[in-house]
């Protein structure tokens, strides 16, 4: 096996150990919460207190930073937003240049 195939069995890897990663999270997040909820609810006569949310809210944005860094979401400045303004400025260079000629 050559270095550029060794090379990219390691990215392969890497990659599968991050997405495997994002999926205990998930899990761990789902067991712990729904003990967590299920247990205050047996055992608080307000369920509803926005203070029970905390830990699942918080820990859940933690967990969608940990998706969008696992599945390389981005929510700004998408493949098609590059691809656009390189379009827009070439345009520009473009259309500079033919006004000199």
């Amino acid at each position: 096996m050559d270095s550029l195939e060794q090379e990219k069995l390691k990215r392969a890897k890497k990659r599968v150990d991050e997405i495997k990663g994002f999926y205990i999270h998930f899990s761990i997040y789902l067991i712990i919460n729904t003990f967590i909820l299920i247990n205050l609810s047996q055992h608080t006569d307000n369920f509803w207190q926005l203070h029970h949310f905390f830990t699942p809210f918080l820990w859940g944005l933690g967990l969608g930073f940990h998706a969008i860094k696992t599945f390389n979401w981005n929510l700004l400045f998408s493949k098609s937003w590059e691809e656009r303004q390189i379009k827009k400025y070439m345009d520009k260079d473009r259309d500079e240049a033919d006004r000199f000629l």
